[in-house]
């Protein structure tokens, strides 16, 4: 079970604007929820939004231009060096 963690899978992580970027290495049994998780801090992303509101993050696979799901496996979805950006998920209409 150890062995897994030598495979780690190297990506590179960074916020919608690009101003902050991370080179993340994760295990391929892991979540993308997890790869999210442990970069928010990393990256000094902010946790809540300008009405103190927590902000829950998604990422987009720029390879395949789409969302990942917090569930799916790393292994599944990612490639070494693969490009992914983390962007608040917005929700809107929820103010008021």
């Amino acid at each position: 079970m150890g062995a897994v963690a030598q495979f780690a899978i190297e990506v590179e992580m960074s916020d919608v604007s690009a101003q902050k970027k991370l080179k993340a290495r994760i295990a391929p049994d892991s979540s993308i929820g997890e790869l999210i998780q442990g970069s928010l801090g990393r990256m000094h992303l902010p946790p809540k939004d300008a009405d103190g509101q927590p902000l829950t993050y998604q990422a987009r696979l720029n390879r395949e231009g789409r969302q990942l799901h917090g569930s799916e496996r790393v292994g599944d979805v990612l490639k070494p060096g693969d490009q992914v950006t983390l962007q608040p998920n917005i929700d809107a209409g929820s103010g008021g």
